[in-house]
Order: structure tokens, then C-alpha cells, then sequence
């Protein structure tokens, strides 16, 4: 009769064994379940932001759409001037006309600096170059730098920033003379 008690309790423990693992096991489901959940949730919400009008102007802190550069005097000619707010550089060509440059590579979204001693935007990422009008002058860029729209009211430059023009090639007719 012993053997018959310890194959009965065996038999008994097992059942408690299968309860518990079914226990952690469903708990283990439904706990994979809510993540699942919450990270769907997550994507749909990001995608969503993403895809909102207005959503991408807001991000890149175009707040302010009008910025009023100052006299058109005060930009020497064949000169670069960085403007924090609205994100663009003022160039002021040769000739003396102007163009609002994005500050953006066009390559993937990274912030150009104006180098001065060799006269052009490099970017830091990959190197991609561009002359004072935002022509590409090395790839990987595929366009030009971004514009801004520029107008000279009574003798003042001012910059539009509402939305950046996107732009194939450079074309003399895209810079606003004073």
C-alpha cells in the first residue's frame, strides 16, 4: 500500500504542477498581450503625429513665420549670416542679391554649418558640400539646399519661414535683389 500512497501523491502533485504552469503560462500570455497592446498603441500614436499636417512646421520651431533680418546694408556682400530663429542662413551673393538657405541637408535632415575659410556648407555627417547659394558641390546631398521665400521692404530683409521651397538646381531668378 505504500507504493499505491506515493503513486497517488505523485499523480496529485503533477496535476498541481500542470495547474500552476497553465497559471504562469496564462499569465505570461496576457502580460505579452498588454505589451503588445501598449506598443501598438505607441506606433499608431507616433505614426499618426507623423503623418498630422502641420505636425513637421511645428517641430522644427517655425513659430515665428516672418523674420525681419535688419537693413540691407548691414549684409556685406559674398557673406553668410546664421539666423537662430527660423533656422536659415541669409546669404547675400556677389551681385548683392539675397537667398534664405534651410539650414537642413537635404541628404537626411542635418544641421550645415556655414565654414567660412573655405566658403561653403559642410555637413557633419556626411560630408556633403554646398556653395553659398546651397548648390550641392559633393554628394551624398541629392538637391540643393531648401529656400526660404525673401522680400526687401523699405530697405529691410525680411524672411518668410512658414514653409521651405524645395528646389532642384540654383537659378539666378530665385535670389531677391534689394
Amino acid at each position: 500500500m505504500t507504493r499505491g500512497k506515493k503513486r497517488q501523491s505523485r499523480s496529485g502533485k503533477n496535476r498541481r504542477d500542470k495547474r500552476a504552469a497553465q497559471t504562469r503560462r496564462s499569465f505570461l500570455t496576457t502580460a505579452w498581450l498588454w505589451l503588445g497592446g501598449i506598443a501598438l498603441a505607441e506606433y499608431l500614436w507616433l505614426a499618426f503625429e507623423f503623418l498630422r499636417p502641420g505636425s513637421r512646421s511645428e517641430a522644427r520651431g517655425a513659430s515665428a513665420t516672418l523674420v525681419v533680418a535688419g537693413p540691407v546694408d548691414r549684409f556685406e556682400p559674398n557673406s553668410v549670416t546664421p539666423f537662430q530663429e527660423g533656422r536659415f542662413y541669409l546669404a547675400r551673393l556677389a551681385d548683392g542679391s539675397f537667398l534664405a538657405l534651410f539650414r537642413e541637408c537635404t541628404h537626411l535632415g542635418c544641421t550645415v554649418p556655414w565654414v567660412a575659410e573655405e566658403e561653403r556648407f559642410i555637413c557633419p555627417c556626411h560630408a556633403s558640400a554646398y556653395d553659398i547659394t546651397g548648390t550641392v558641390l559633393s554628394p551624398p546631398a541629392p538637391r540643393p539646399l531648401d529656400l526660404y521665400a525673401v522680400r526687401i521692404e523699405h530697405g529691410l530683409v525680411k524672411v518668410d519661414t512658414s514653409e521651405p521651397i524645395h528646389r532642384r538646381s540654383f537659378d539666378p531668378s530665385q535670389a531677391v535683389r534689394s
